[in-house]
């Protein structure tokens, strides 16, 4: 199917004019320019501050091409905003968009960033390209399209620098990207107007002549606010003549910098000073949190004042639902509130810390508490909350909160020694654990022993330790022990208070995953997902939900493993999404997408989705996911061609599996198999030879990395000759596959089957097997799965009759296998024998066509010759095709008609 790109508004694209009696702001235009590793300018400021001036001035002076993009509200949806990014890029030069444009129409919401990386991909090959201006972006509310650009500038290429105008801050993770000295922000207070800039608009644009004396009364009295210096230089116009300069100009207010209080604060009504000094203890603000403070119900119509009166309050999204103050603002309210009634600060900031806790900012809470000193209200919120914010990816914070508690008060409370594990658990730091478990049942032991109070949760807190204990088993891969633990906890998980069932599911689906029962671990699975929902464990929820589709992809379930995918990823993105922390990644979840979409040729989403991951492998990983990553990096490679990389990616897999084995709590998946594919297909035959010498000396693994490993094997039997091994082996391990129903597993049986058959000189069985094979592919929409195989058998499989279907999915195969190895030519009926036939049917197929004329289905078919279904539908293609017809209707007619029946 074909998409046409949709008609796009240029004028969006063109800069505005530079006005020649503009203020000259070149101290600004130094913050703008790129340096690396810059990668956004942030200009943020209430409406009339010049932010749009500023920026096109800026462009002028820049040698390299700018990607202009003025937006408004229409753009707020993810599908139109990329289409005016690519477009405003395309306008600029870049090349490689047109074709991008073209395809964004067909991506679905939450397969926009295969359309992010492919943008990426174009950058990537246009230096004459420095900058894109996004003005205006206080319009784009929308959080999916937040998400997506926080990806965009994630990974944006270097020597780029992107450029946004906006009038509120926007719901990216600027903080994360501040610390890296990735941005330049150029907030109100830096884009004010400085004393030379205010005489020269006045004297230049304005046309007024003006003492620097009045020119610096008025800069200091507007604190460089351009539109309110604009605004005075207009009211002092006579309307008689407005080319007259007047002879004073007087503005309101005084100077705000030097004089907080006897300027601004002591000036204002008695319940606006009073609302000030009672809602400075919170870096931000809301009706709702405001009116918990206050106890009162006015606040939100306290706050929409503010912003009308311009004290300072500064609204962060387009609802008027939260607003802050500027900061130094804001500790000088506080000073003042504190020397004046102290008591009442405290009462505030606890009464703030309580509405936190209830909506859920728990760590502005946190903070607010730490800011206090407040210790025991601190181990009291970790307690409360610990295992959420880890479970939510923020366990390396929590670790950290809790160093700052006296052990005093650490030591007497069991519960946040168990939360300091569970850290460190998350952590990856294994080696630290042991200790602090058994210390930890010393003092629940003594605690029951004593009957203290709290004996009940120290029983409960022992089904914590077993979970531990559970997965630190799976690492040393003591499977019985884990199991084990894993099913005492469920005997007694309902007699305890605190919520377990999300990750004690999750340990069960990961034994029946190393056990290779995939249809067990997926119920434990869905299971964990189910219960982490309701526990509101993001973590495990992602880690489970991860791993449910992997299992799905891998038993040829591409569509349900896709479906998995994007419920829980939409899942977590409502309920957790937070623009100060990177987004929460599950290793398997992505690498699953990395395989459906390397697997159906997809490479921008294929590329969308590895990239978090390479991130994550660069800034350390655990070891378990570091192989995985690896595992799925090394196929989309070989899938590529790229062997060289392929093998570096894989062997690196095979070394940290080998290496940190110890601290591995599930069994990877098997990069061997995959790196020998690699050497074979570079003509490395000795490397191959040794790892199949080594393969069958070594001790079995998971029954999945079994199979897959006797694939491989299989395949260096056939490089050397050995085609009887190769087919001994392929034969039992076609049986396990269609007893397991995994299909995926099943096609590359077939594929490597067909190969071994062809091979030596079987061409009709190797056909037969190739046409089940691709059964099997179009059912399941596999199709890289195919193109990775030798040339000898992409050339084999165009001579099957499958491959003719007419279905989109057979053409695109057909298309990409001409397209790597050559057209074939076509047989028709003028190469036909003498009795009408292309060639001869076989006894089988002969018997086939007697019992389709006898008006039997294919079950039945398959009944009376106890053969399986996929075998029936071979033998009826196979019969099609040297009848040279498309039903079964034309096949009785010609059978006929030849004297077949």
């Amino acid at each position: 199917m074909s998409y046409t790109a949709p008609m796009l508004l240029t004028t969006k694209f063109l800069k505005p004019a530079a006005d020649v009696r503009a203020v000259n702001r070149s101290r600004l235009h130094r913050l703008l320019d790129p340096s690396p590793p810059k990668r956004l300018n942030l200009v943020v400021a209430p409406a009339g501050y010049g932010k749009t001036t500023l920026v096109s001035q800026w462009c002028v002076g820049l040698a390299e091409n700018v990607a202009w993009l003025s937006l408004d509200e229409n753009d707020n949806s993810p599908r139109r905003f990329w289409q005016y990014v690519i477009g405003a890029a395309q306008h600029s030069g870049v090349t490689g968009t047109d074709q991008l444009s073209r395809r964004l129409a067909s991506f679905e919401d939450h397969e926009m960033e295969g359309a992010v990386a492919g943008l990426l991909n174009a950058l990537t090959q246009t230096p004459a390209l420095s900058t894109i201006v996004l003005d205006d972006f206080h319009l784009i509310q929308d959080p999916k399209i937040h998400r997506q650009f926080a990806y965009f500038i994630d990974y944006l290429p270097p020597g780029i620098t992107v450029t946004i105008t906006s009038r509120t801050e926007p719901e990216l993770p600027l903080e994360r990207w501040r610390v890296r000295q990735w941005v330049t922000d150029i907030q109100p207070q830096v884009l004010a107007f400085s004393e030379s800039e205010c005489r020269h608009f006045f004297r230049d644009y304005m046309a007024l002549s003006l003492s620097d004396e009045e020119s610096r009364q008025i800069w200091r009295q507007t604190e460089g606010w351009v539109a309110a210096m604009q605004l005075t230089a207009l009211s002092g116009r006579s309307p008689d003549n407005a080319d007259e300069s007047p002879k004073t100009l007087e503005v309101g207010g005084q100077q705000i910098n030097r004089y907080v209080f006897s300027e601004i604060l002591d000036q204002q009504p008695e319940d606006i000073r009073q609302f000030l000094l009672d809602t400075a203890m919170t870096s931000r603000l809301s009706g709702s949190l405001c009116d918990a403070m206050r106890a009162n119900s006015d606040s939100q119509a306290f706050l929409e004042r503010l912003i009308r009166l311009n004290l300072f309050v500064i609204p962060l999204d387009s609802k008027n639902e939260w607003f802050r103050y500027h900061d130094l603002f804001r500790d000088a309210l506080l000073q003042r509130a504190r020397a004046l009634d102290g008591d009442r600060v405290n009462l505030l900031e606890q009464r703030a810390v309580d509405w936190l806790l209830t909506h859920d900012h728990v760590q502005e809470a946190v903070a607010q508490v730490i800011s206090r000193k407040d210790w025991a209200r601190l181990a009291t919120v970790l307690e409360q909350h610990g295992n959420n914010l880890i479970q939510g990816g923020h366990h390396l914070p929590v670790l950290e909160w809790l160093q700052k508690l006296p052990s005093d008060i650490l030591i007497n409370r069991p519960q946040l020694l168990m939360v300091r594990i569970w850290g460190l658990f998350f952590a990856n730091r294994l080696s630290q654990i042991e200790v602090q478990l058994s210390d930890l049942e010393d003092i629940l032991d003594r605690r029951v022993a004593d009957s203290h109070p709290d004996a009940e949760g120290a029983l409960a807190l022992h089904n914590e330790i077993s979970l531990i204990r559970s997965y630190i088993a799976r690492s040393k891969s003591d499977d019985k022990s884990a199991q084990d633990l894993t099913q005492q906890v469920l005997r007694e998980i309902d007699h305890t208070r605190i919520p377990l069932k999300s990750v004690t599911y999750y340990g069960l689906g990961l034994d029946y995953f190393g056990q290779g029962d995939l249809g067990a671990a997926e119920e434990a699975l869905a299971a964990s997902v189910r219960y982490g929902q309701l526990e509101r464990k993001a973590s495990t929820v992602l880690s489970s939900g991860g791993l449910l589709a992997w299992i799905q992809y891998s038993r040829g379930e591409i569509d349900q493993a896709l479906e998995t995918s994007t419920d829980i990823r939409t899942w977590v993105d409502d309920h957790f999404y937070d623009p100060s922390q990177p987004r929460l990644i599950s290793c398997w979840q992505n690498s699953t997408l990395v395989e459906i979409y390397r697997e159906r040729k997809e490479k921008e989403l294929s590329d969308a989705s590895l990239l978090p991951l390479l991130d994550h492998l660069e800034n350390g990983t655990e070891p378990g996911q570091h192989v995985v990553i690896q595992h799925v990096r090394g196929h989309q490679a070989f899938s590529e061609a790229r062997y060289e990389d392929a093998i570096l990616a894989l062997e690196d897999a095979e070394s940290v599996a080998r290496r940190r084995r110890e601290h591995i709590v599930f069994e990877p998946p098997a990069s061997g198999a995959l790196l020998v594919r690699c050497h074979l297909a570079a003509n490395e035959v000795s490397k191959a030879k040794a790892w199949l010498r080594d393969w069958q000396q070594r001790p079995q693994s998971s029954p999945l990395n079994d199979c897959q490993n006797a694939v491989s094997a299989a395949r260096v039997h056939i490089r050397l000759g050995q085609f009887d091994l190769a087919c001994t082996l392929l034969a039992d391990l076609l049986t396990k596959a269609e007893a397991e129903q995994n299909s995926r597993l099943v096609i590359e049986v077939l594929l490597v089957y067909a190969s071994s058959l062809g091979a030596s000189g079987q061409l009709e069985e190797a056909r037969n097997m190739l046409e089940r094979a691709l059964d099997y592919g179009a059912e399941g929409g596999f199709f890289q799965i195919f193109l990775d195989e030798p040339d000898s058998l992409k050339t084999l499989l165009l001579t099957t009759q499958g491959i003719q279907g007419a279905g989109h999915w057979h053409t695109r195969l057909r298309d990409a296998l001409e397209k790597r190895v050559g057209k074939l030519p076509r047989q028709t009926t003028n190469g036909a024998g003498s009795d009408g036939l292309i060639e001869p049917l076989s006894q089988r197929e002969q018997e086939v066509l007697g019992l389709i004329n006898e008006g039997l289905a294919n079950k039945d078919i398959a009944e009376k010759m106890a053969v399986a279904a996929t075998t029936v539908k071979a033998h009826i293609r196979n019969l099609y095709g040297k009848l040279d017809v498309g039903s079964r209707t034309e096949a009785l007619a010609k059978a006929r008609h030849i004297g077949l029946l």
